[in-house]
């Protein structure tokens, strides 16, 4: 008798476990080997990206700062260069992330899901394009390497959190 429970509740589980759709999915890493990792995981619990922050110089993406909420994250990258910052729309997220790379990274392209194109730096190198691999998925969060410039960057998607609510 035992056993029939045991089996019964090992199906239930495993049944459930079916039904929980898929939802974090990896893109990258694009750019070169140098610089210092980073990984800005833990700025994912303070909200979905609302802002991102973008030095660009003659030639390649500098530094990068993301904000999450309403806190924004590490900078990372070099100094040098003209800071350009864009705002997110309440509720609107990041749904694809395409750009192009040589050594560093040299242009970014941010897709909304309302159809804005958020562009950084110039049009040369070797193309990326990222997107999630699951549906209803967004970006949450982004990692890399960086030094003086930003070497390589990698993208996280998931779920938008549903119990955050809109700045």
């Amino acid at each position: 008798m035992l056993t029939i429970a045991f089996l019964a509740l090992l199906c239930a589980s495993a049944s459930a476990t079916e039904i929980q759709p898929r939802a974090s999915s990896y893109s990258g890493e694009y750019g070169g080997g140098g610089g210092e990792r980073f990984s800005q995981s833990g700025n994912q619990l303070d909200g979905p990206i609302t802002a991102i922050r973008i030095r660009v110089s003659s030639y390649y993406i500098v530094g990068l700062q993301v904000r999450y909420g309403t806190v924004w994250s590490d900078y990372v990258g070099g100094t040098s260069g003209d800071l350009d910052e864009i705002f997110l729309y309440p509720g609107e997220s990041i749904v694809q992330v395409s750009g192009k790379y040589k050594t560093y990274l040299r242009k970014l392209v941010f897709v909304t899901d309302k159809f804005r194109f958020l562009s950084f730096g110039k049009d040369k190198g070797t193309s990326f394009n990222a997107a999630p691999l699951y549906p209803n998925t967004v970006l949450r969060f982004i990692s890399g390497r960086s030094g003086s410039l930003i070497d390589a960057i990698g993208f996280h998607w998931d779920f938008y959190p549903s119990d955050y609510e809109s700045c």
